[in-house]
């Protein structure tokens, strides 16, 4: 990779902006300037010429109400909810949550000042949580519109337990050349807390709020969950997708088993742990400790998020896998990642790079894992640059190509191409054979017990006992716990009484992860035990007890 362009220094910190009709506006502090990074992958681009030097959410508000975008063919009606006082520009719709809006991400020193007054681009947000499908569930999001509203349509998605607020430091440039569109996922930033059960559905309900508003291309940008989002997107409607933009992404995240357990532990605990560890594994140490104000904003983030809905997010992400399917992702990528994440890093990054055909990588250089907001001006310029290209190249007629904004990008390389990896064969469609009940054993095995539960029983197998685990694998999970008859909570108290009966008490701690995993709570698998105690006795019981208390503390306890 070609190194970074020559580093520029941040202009001085913009002053505070007065409040319409005196006072202090609300916020947070100013950074100092000597608390930020001094070199980016990237300077920062100009306004194109005629364009003021900064619009969007940091801007003074306009006199006067702030216009709304017609509601698309979903949007329920009724009276608004009060305006954030954060965001003065946003007005939540209809169907906002109780929960407050996070607020939005604090002022960086580099911000260029508006004058008291300017009009930034104008902002719309709609509840977007129209009526409920026949299923009963939700089918949008909610949403918030910034800039034209004839330009081409950038989508950009947040992380696991933030809000739309995670991109305000990229929408004023942005918003000069697209109409950015914005979401919050379920049950965060005060939407309606209406769990989605996966990546596609996520990514299924953001079509259904694009299908009203009547955008059907549209260009995507996403952090973390975001990204899975728009890599879901690229692949099973790659009609919709003009480019693409992984921030912080993988094909995989982790482990399915880690994303259980910390589902886990926020029903046991809520989401204070989560909140509590968010800044160190979003942010570089020396961010985080010059900017303590971003440091609260995060924090608060976290907390305002609807615990139910953080778990489903959890639970989809421990089930995303899309590591065989990349090479089948067409359009153009860039694959961007913070030079110090330490939770979707460089290494992740560079396997998506490998193995979709026409992507680029952006290393951003003192940065983790929330990038748009540690290296604001970085991302942003390398987004602008992306997405330029890339629609310059789109063969689409939907999308219009908007003149690029004069800058030093000519002489900037952010990132280099990689030459094209030829994409794995596609898996085949052929028609189910018996063996699907062992795969879908192995599947709902590892979800159940967990990948490192069956990889130890896997690598402990030998001659003698695989054809008794082939057998366990696909009776008792390919068939029994795949039956639709009682969901895995029921099996999970059906199983813990069964071994308590029967004394088998050397499989009972797998069990009791697996309920914990399944969604029983601590107390639940309590009063399980203590209906033992009357049906299967006393000692049975109180052997029980010892197992599963230690399983649970050792499960359920935060990490340091």
């Amino acid at each position: 990779m070609p190194p970074p362009a020559a580093p520029e220094p941040y202009p001085d910190p913009a002053p505070s902006y007065p409040a319409p009709g005196g006072g202090a506006a609300p916020g947070f502090p100013q950074a100092p300037a000597s608390a930020q990074p001094e070199h980016l992958a990237s300077a920062p681009r100009p306004p194109a010429p005629g364009q003021p030097a900064a619009q969007g959410p940091y801007a003074p508000p306009p006199p006067g109400p702030t216009p709304q975008t017609a509601p698309g063919p979903g949007t329920a009606s009724g009276p608004p909810a009060a305006p954030v006082p954060q965001a003065p520009q946003e007005t939540p719709g209809p169907h906002a949550g109780a929960a407050p809006h996070a607020p939005p991400v604090p002022q960086a020193a580099h911000a260029t000042p508006l004058p008291h007054g300017a009009p930034g681009p104008q902002a719309s947000h709609g509840g977007a949580q129209g009526p409920p499908a026949a299923s009963g569930l939700p089918r949008t999001l909610q949403y918030r519109f910034d800039g034209p509203e004839d330009a081409p349509v950038l989508v950009i998605g947040p992380s696991l337990g933030t809000t739309w607020h995670m991109w305000d430091r990229q929408v004023p440039e942005l918003s000069q050349h697209w109409r950015v569109f914005r979401y919050d996922l379920p049950g965060h930033g005060g939407a309606p807390a209406h769990a989605a059960a996966s990546v596609a559905d996520l990514a299924d309900r953001l079509l259904a709020t694009l299908d009203g508003l009547g955008v059907q291309r549209f260009g995507y940008a996403g952090c973390s969950i975001g990204g899975a989002v728009g890599a879901d997107l690229a692949l099973r409607h790659p009609h919709r997708v003009a480019s693409l933009a992984l921030v912080a992404s993988s094909p995989r995240f982790g482990t399915a088993d880690e994303f259980r357990r910390r589902g886990v532990i926020v029903r046991t605990n809520g989401l204070e742990p989560m909140a509590r560890t968010a800044p160190e594994h979003w942010f570089t140490p020396g961010f985080a400790a010059a900017q303590p104000a971003i440091v609260e904003w995060a924090v608060q983030m976290v907390r305002t998020t609807d615990p139910g809905c953080y778990i489903a997010a959890c639970e989809a992400l421990a089930a995303f896998d899309i590591r065989g399917a990349l090479g089948r992702i067409g359009v153009p990528t860039l694959v961007l990642v913070g030079a110090e994440d330490q939770v979707t890093g460089p290494a992740e990054a560079r396997t998506l790079v490998a193995g979709i055909p026409d992507a680029r990588l952006a290393l951003v250089p003192g940065a983790s894992h929330l990038a748009p907001v540690e290296q604001p001006a970085a991302v942003s310029d390398l987004l602008l640059t992306h997405f330029s290209t890339a629609w310059q190249q789109d063969t689409s007629a939907a999308i219009p190509v908007l003149p690029h904004a004069p800058g030093p990008a000519a002489s900037a390389a952010p990132f280099a191409p990689v030459a094209e990896i030829a994409p794995p064969a596609a898996p085949d469609a052929a028609a189910p054979t018996s063996d699907d009940r062992y795969e879908q054993g192995t599947r709902v095995r590892r979800e159940v017990l967990g990948d490192s539960h069956v990889d130890a029983v896997n690598a402990a197998s030998d001659a003698f006992t695989e054809d008794f685990q082939e057998l366990v694998t696909r009776y008792a999970w390919g068939e029994v716990w795949s039956r639709d008859g009682l969901d895995r909570r029921t099996r999970s108290c059906i199983t813990l009484t069964a071994l308590v009966a029967s004394g088998h008490l050397e499989g009972l701690a797998a069990h009791t992860r697996a309920a914990l995993r399944n969604g029983l709570t601590p107390a639940e698998i309590k009063e399980v035990l203590l209906q033992t105690a009357v049906y299967c006795g006393l000692p049975a019981a109180g052997a029980a007890f010892a197992v599963v208390g230690k399983v649970i503390q050792e499960e359920t306890t935060p990490p340091a």
